[in-house]
């Protein structure tokens, strides 16, 4: 076919009209999307406030929230995000938003300006903000820009389900590095909705060898995975979780992504972002390694008896000549570290990593020696630490802003006393016992009111705690002479800690020094420590339920009753409320044991409850009790603390009782009992002495 000069030009200006329309399109269009928010996990602060709590200084805003964003590239090849890329949040640059008070703390790749980062396809990133209020609390949202991306609509509401816990352990022996390595995740879910939620599946987004931690990718969904006692639907304001093996985990970070189906059978997926390292339960001896007339107190062997029949594994120190290199020093009493952990090179290497329990070097940056440290500083601090295989922690001590700091660490522990010690709150102010308060001592109770509050704010990770132990270098307080707890002080606050579940407890302060100056302490804290390893592989797999105050006809406090829940079985802790302070001795004193019922709420899938026993340093016991739907009600006569376990595991109570017997073997296997052998003690005090002049030190 032949065309005309004519219509030939039309076709070009017809083709040409096409062109230039379509790139004006592109031109206008925005860009296409490569970036979606695939979760969003937002940690209200306000329900975390430990109101209990009496200050010199108000608290300011508690609107804010710890918010998550797990952002996901779903387009094609790799996108990558420079550290100066111009992101902003509601219109104003994130960074703007740290600097103006906004925000306390973000994770964005501007705090990375050595790392670009570089998403594959499919690929996702977790970036993080703590906002203080002020507009940025629960109720607001606003738009997340990225360049050359599509805005990302955040709406920063309450959650209505959340990962409550989630824990990687090792079941199978192994040694070395390899014990490292977990082979099972325990998940717990918490549903406040009003809908039932059904676990649909589970799947691990890490970092491949090799590349950033900031960097995951998809790992297939799990099988194997297996519901608590096999009731995958978790109906309203309920709880429940999940047990799945895994392999080859990296010792790095992870993002857990759980699908539910929602009762409409439409899908949702709620996530946390956790270091993925074993988890273990770590008694922590403090500053163990000092010095003494007789050496190096780690280079002791009475001195390490000691602290091993204590059942302390863990202190404040890293490698030390003369006992981490000394197989027979070590052996009598291993103490995995507490430090700074550096040079990153020797700390974390296969050799040595097994002894490191958490990185702690930032002492209690809430104070600063005066100086608050930015919680922005603190994250600039422990960000080299990302990249390795070490978990970090950071010591709280301030509820009344320790909210500012959540999310920073691995694996967050706090710092508080309740008697003759320094403390952030103000113990004058309370008022617990009428209008006569008391200035050497503060409720004991609110050591349960903190760790719920830490908990709460840093969920789903673990948290630990320091309790007050034996400390020879307090000064008396409002004309208190003893200054260390009594042993009932002790073991109260003790639990309070263990009853809102920490998976660590570390004693303050077991140098030789406190531990001669305050006999008296040994054996309580031996005991505590016995019922705490017994008890651990259930607080491990479990996560904090219920908790609740019992008042007296009065209204005065009578009981906390506190609940730790896990796949087959729940702790079930009672702890005496009814004390009062002997103003002449200045110390608290308990009643005698009293008749008491109580009743513990449980998690529906543990309604087949089949045993319920106490247990403490000294043995199983039977108990009186019964299951109406989701509460146990025990009676029991008791005093300070009572601790039972209900278990749809018949054989559990056997296997708590066998393991106990164990630890009680450990302990007589040391052959040196200062608490109760005075010649034991006389030899632990004579360390402290100086010796003759001209006798070398003894080794």
């Amino acid at each position: 076919m032949q065309r005309s000069p004519g219509s030939e030009r039309s076709v070009i200006q017809a083709a040409a009209l096409i062109v230039f329309t379509a790139c004006l399109g592109g031109w206008l269009a925005p860009p296409a999307t490569a970036v979606e928010l695939a979760g969003i996990v937002v940690t209200p602060h306000a329900p975390t406030i430990a109101t209990e709590m009496r200050y010199v200084d108000p608290r300011g805003p508690t609107d804010g929230a710890r918010v998550q964003l797990f952002l996901r590239h779903d387009g094609p090849g790799d996108l990558r995000i420079a550290p100066d890329a111009a992101i902003t949040v509601g219109g104003t640059a994130v960074d703007a938003l740290v600097a103006s008070g906004a925000w306390a703390w973000l994770d964005f790749p501007s705090q990375w300006p050595d790392d670009p980062l570089v998403l594959p396809a499919g690929g996702l990133t977790v970036m993080s903000f703590n906002a203080v209020g002020g507009g940025w609390g629960v109720g607001t949202g606003a738009d997340l820009a990225l360049p050359g991306q599509r805005p990302v609509s955040l709406a920063i509401e309450a959650p209505t389900a959340w990962l409550s816990a989630v824990t990687f352990l090792r079941r199978a022996a192994g040694e070395g590095i390899e014990d490292l390595h977990p082979d099972t995740l325990v998940v717990h879910l918490d549903n406040a909705s009003h809908e039932p939620l059904t676990l649909d599946g589970i799947r691990l987004w890490t970092p491949q060898p090799g590349e950033s931690h900031r960097v995951l990718e998809a790992g297939p969904w799990l099988e194997g995975w297996q519901a608590f006692q096999g009731r995958a639907t978790i109906g309203p304001d309920d709880a429940g979780g999940l047990v799945v093996p895994v392999a080859d985990v990296p010792l790095s970070y992870a993002a857990v992504e759980v699908r539910l189906r929602n009762a409409d059978s439409s899908s949702r997926s709620l996530w946390g972002h956790v270091r993925a390292k074993r988890e273990r339960f770590a008694i922590g001896g403090g500053w163990v390694n000092s010095k003494l007339p007789a050496g190096d107190s780690l280079q002791v062997p009475d001195y390490l008896r000691t602290l091993k029949r204590m059942h302390v594994d863990c202190g404040n120190h890293g490698l030390v000549r003369g006992y981490t290199d000394d197989p027979a020093r070590w052996n009598l009493c291993p103490l995995t570290f507490m430090s700074a952990c550096k040079p990153f090179e020797e700390y974390d290497s296969d050799a040595v990593l097994p002894r490191i329990h958490v990185v702690e070097f930032l002492g209690e940056p809430q104070y600063g020696g005066g100086r608050p440290v930015p919680p922005a500083e603190v994250w600039r601090k422990l960000t080299p630490y990302q990249r390795t295989r070490m978990p970090t922690s950071v010591t709280h001590s301030e509820e009344r802003i320790w909210r500012n700091y959540a999310g920073l660490s691995d694996y967050p522990h706090f710092d508080a006393y309740r008697v003759c010690a320094p403390a952030a709150d103000a113990w004058w102010r309370y008022e617990r016992w009428g209008s006569a308060p008391i200035a050497w001592g503060a409720p004991l109770e609110t050591i349960g009111d903190l760790t719920r509050s830490l908990r709460e704010l840093n969920r789903p990770a673990p948290i630990a705690a320091w309790s007050q132990g034996a400390h020879h270098d307090w000064d008396s307080v409002a004309g208190r002479t003893r200054t260390s707890p009594t042993p009932d002080e002790l073991v109260v606050q003790a639990w309070h800690a263990l009853a809102a579940r920490i998976t660590s407890l570390y004693w303050f302060n077991l140098s030789p020094r406190s531990v001669v100056k305050f006999r008296d302490l040994i054996d309580p804290i031996t005991r505590v420590g016995r019922e705490a390893l017994v008890l651990a592989p259930l607080m491990l797999e479990g996560a904090a339920g219920p908790h609740e105050r019992l008042h007296r006809p009065d209204g005065g406090p009578d009981w906390d009753l506190s609940t730790i829940h896990g796949p087959d079985a729940a702790i079930l802790c009672a702890i005496d409320l009814d004390y009062r302070p002997d103003r002449e001795r200045k110390e608290f004193v308990f009643g005698v044991p009293r008749e008491a019922t109580w009743r513990f709420r449980t998690p529906g899938y543990l309604a087949g409850i089949r045993d319920v026993f106490r247990i403490d340093a000294d043995g199983v016991y039977d108990a009186t009790w019964r299951q109406e739907g989701d509460a146990i009600f025990i009676d029991a006569r008791a005093a300070r603390v009572a601790v039972h376990v209900a278990t749809t595991d018949p054989l559990l109570r056997e296997r708590l009782e066998a393991d106990r017997r164990l630890l009680v073997a450990d302990e007589q296997a040391t052959q040196f009992d200062p608490a109760h052998d005075d010649a034991h003690f006389a030899r632990l005090a004579a360390l402290l002495e100086e010796p003759p002049a001209g006798d070398p030190p003894s080794r």
